[in-house]
């Protein structure tokens, strides 16, 4: 089961020290500690990062693509996110930026802010001819949200627009105009993903919700800032191909961007993982029915708070306000005018023809046989009722139900848990005890063998 399921966040063993921080953190109860390690189990894991923020010894890491694969292609098209230009302040313009991204090997620039306005009409289109019987409607733009949905709040699915993300809106559109301008085949074009979060780059790997993604692959915030700011002084020059969108394209880098892009009133942005998941629970449970749209995003203040990002989420958010009000000085007052006066693309991909179906994912599957499973949740349920109940942590489990899925599954044994260990060492204590009390102490098994010492009274001696 585990093995279908692709991921960006890792644990590096050697950096381990197994001290618990991400165990109880986790959303979906992903991580375990076995051996002194943390392990993550991939049926649970979402790709939030949660893990890599609480890592006090970053062993939890998240893997991106190398730059040498810039190499394989013809052309290499580069999907710049807000969540990007919100690292630097205004007074480094959109320009230095561009030219720093064809400095590191990129011929074309797509910002994928354009592309959110596409998708932000599409969505506003969607709310305003909804007909389902449940609300709220809940957004497609956060893979972390979607695979949290998928394992914790199935129910939920059918709430989840069917509308493409912003950076596989775009990665289809620009990389067909590439093709036909350039008259290459799709398989020469290289199309990369700048990623603010692990969730996201996992879902170019495995998709959630996209039939074939055409990002080929990504590259962390950080890393990328890095580079540019380490190439900062040292600039080329010359005609960059660059297709940029407007402030309200840029403002989906942090929370409330999406809603105030779709124009949408009756809606509410979250942001974090706790409280995407305490709003689920209680969409799950329909306390929000006349709400229409909630925006969730699992990092703290949206995709500029991302684990792969480079500047703390405040002075990204504090960049990226300035730089969309600078923006705003030289656009149309009107929401609606600045946004179809930025979206001059041709043919951009409509969400029915390139979204599937979202589907469940269960996160306890004891076994692919019914029968057995049942025989193994009757089993987990005698040995969680053993188990004291308070959800320590000591195990290397995040709760005791989740030490007694693992005992069950043959991950670990019922004397992981330290109160069963002290009460079976306690009771061998006891028993040591009370068996010495039955064995004579004796010096050796030499001891007396030639008879009664002199001194010792033998019973009935004098009589």
């Amino acid at each position: 089961m585990a093995d279908q399921y692709l991921h960006s966040v890792r644990i590096l063993r050697d950096v381990c020290h197994g001290c618990t921080n991400c165990l109880k953190s986790c959303p979906t109860e992903a991580i375990r500690v076995r051996n002194g390690k943390a392990m993550i189990l991939p049926s649970r894991c979402i790709d939030c990062g949660t893990c890599i923020r609480r890592c006090t010894y970053h062993a939890a890491t998240a893997g991106s693509d190398n730059m040498e694969m810039l190499k394989q292609y013809k052309y290499n098209i580069v999907l710049a996110a807000p969540s990007l230009y919100a690292q630097f302040p205004e007074k480094i313009s959109a320009g230095v930026i561009w030219q720093s991204l064809h400095d590191l090997g990129f011929d074309e620039i797509f910002d994928v802010g354009l592309a959110s306005e596409y998708i932000a009409m599409e969505i506003a289109d969607y709310v305003k001819n909804y007909t389902g019987k449940r609300k709220p409607l809940i957004s497609a733009t956060c893979p972390a949200v979607l695979r949290l949905i998928q394992v914790k709040f199935p129910e939920l699915i059918k709430q989840i627009v069917p509308i493409l993300p912003p950076a596989e809106a775009a990665a289809i559109y620009i990389k067909s105009k590439a093709a036909r301008e350039h008259k290459l085949a799709k398989a020469d074009i290289g199309v990369w993903f700048i990623a603010p979060c692990p969730s996201k780059g996992a879902n170019i790997r495995q998709p959630v919700d996209v039939i074939h993604p055409e990002i080929d692959g990504y590259f962390s915030v950080k890393e990328i800032y890095t580079r540019i700011m380490k190439n900062m002084s040292n600039l080329g020059s010359g005609k960059r191909n660059v297709t940029t969108g407007s402030s309200y394209g840029m403002c989906w880098g942090s929370a409330g961007g999406e809603i105030a892009s779709a124009g949408l009133v009756n809606a509410i942005s979250v942001n974090g993982i706790e409280e995407a998941y305490e709003a689920l629970e209680q969409i799950s449970m329909n306390k929000m029915p006349t709400l229409d749209y909630l925006e969730c995003n699992a990092c703290q203040g949206g995709c500029i708070g991302g684990p792969m990002v480079a500047e703390n989420k405040f002075v990204a958010e504090s960049n990226l306000k300035r730089r969309i009000a600078v923006m705003r000085e030289h656009e149309p007052a009107d929401r609606e005018e600045t946004m179809l006066a930025s979206m001059v693309c041709k043919g951009f991909p409509l969400s029915q023809d390139y979204t599937i179906p979202i589907k469940p994912r269960p996160m306890m599957q004891l076994d692919d046989d019914i029968i057995e499973a049942m025989k193994k949740f009757e089993q987990m349920e005698d040995v969680l009722q053993s188990l004291p109940g308070l959800d320590c942590g000591a195990c290397g489990a995040p709760s005791c139900q989740c030490l007694a899925e693992d005992i069950v599954q043959g991950r670990a044994h019922d004397m992981d848990c330290i109160y069963k260990l002290r009460g079976q060492v306690r009771k061998l204590a006891y028993g040591m005890i009370e068996l010495s009390k039955q064995i004579p102490l004796t010096s050796g098994p030499e001891e007396n063998l030639s008879g009664p010492d002199e001194k010792e009274v033998l019973p009935g001696a004098g009589k």
